[in-house]
């Protein structure tokens, strides 16, 4: 019988786990059938290069490639460099460009856990206009914020779908994450962890502000092909105005801050 936490087995399970047979995998990467079926089973020992040819192939978690290269006799292949290290200067300028650029609509940048690490000007307008210090835009946790009573969660007019959503993500997200594990046990979870039956394509996130009902949809962006742990859990969400009134109260507001602090 196959070890089972042998690299060949691992490689397996995760060629099954993407539906695709091993003549697709052979011929998505380059690697024979024949020669995938003994590492597969263990009657071949892959090469490093070979390796990272087949798990790139299969969009593997960089932090389950590790794992992988270890049950193969190898060296951790991929470093999870702290973002203030100066390897990650490029990086850092990057983020700074796109948050400013995003102005006058909020973005964040998200971790792995779903911490605020970055945050742009319109951010701390956004949680001005719905009462919340604007200082705590920058170092909160959003799943913290969202669920607990008292953050920006409450002051969703769709708070409960939001929370269902935010909550599901976390969970799957939360699998490979034992750290993100360990903040939702500590967490409330929404009353229902269920949707309606019927969801529009979008879900908005709708606030109550200070200047009446702000409508914003949103998107997220992540580095392409990442070779670093940190740059894969890496996002920055874009809050972008749904409608006309909302752009009006984000400009009108980034403005004031604007001339404020120039």
């Amino acid at each position: 019988m196959d070890n089972p936490s042998s690299a060949g087995a691992l490689l397996r399970q995760l060629r099954r786990q993407s539906n695709l047979s091993q003549l697709d995998l052979a011929l998505m990467t380059g690697v024979s059938q024949r020669h995938l079926s003994c590492l597969e089973t263990g009657r071949a020992k892959p090469s490093p290069g070979t390796l990272h040819n087949l798990l790139t192939a299969l969009d593997a978690p960089l932090e389950q490639c590790n794992s992988i290269f270890l049950a193969a006799g190898f060296a951790p292949r991929y470093a999870a460099t702290p973002l203030a290290a100066p390897a990650m200067s490029a990086i850092r300028e990057a983020v700074s460009h796109v948050l400013h650029a995003n102005n006058p609509a909020p973005a964040i940048l998200l971790g792995s856990e779903w911490d605020v690490l970055a945050a742009n000007a319109s951010t701390g307008v956004l949680f001005e206009l719905v009462g919340i210090t604007p200082d705590a835009a920058s170092g909160q946790n959003l799943l913290t914020t969202l669920l607990q009573p008292g953050g920006l969660g409450d002051h969703l007019i769709n708070a409960e779908e939001i929370r269902t959503l935010a909550w599901q993500r976390a969970t799957r997200e939360a699998l490979d994450n034992p750290a993100l594990a360990a903040l939702l046990a500590r967490l409330p979870a929404p009353a229902s962890r269920e949707l309606p039956g019927q969801m529009p394509p979008l879900v908005l996130t709708r606030v109550r502000s200070s200047q009446g009902h702000l409508s914003f949809l949103s998107t997220f962006t992540t580095f392409g092909m990442p070779q670093d742990i940190t740059l894969t859990s890496l996002r920055i969400e874009h809050l972008i105005p749904a409608d006309a009134h909302t752009w009006q109260v984000m400009r009108t507001a980034y403005g004031e801050y604007s001339a404020l602090v120039l």
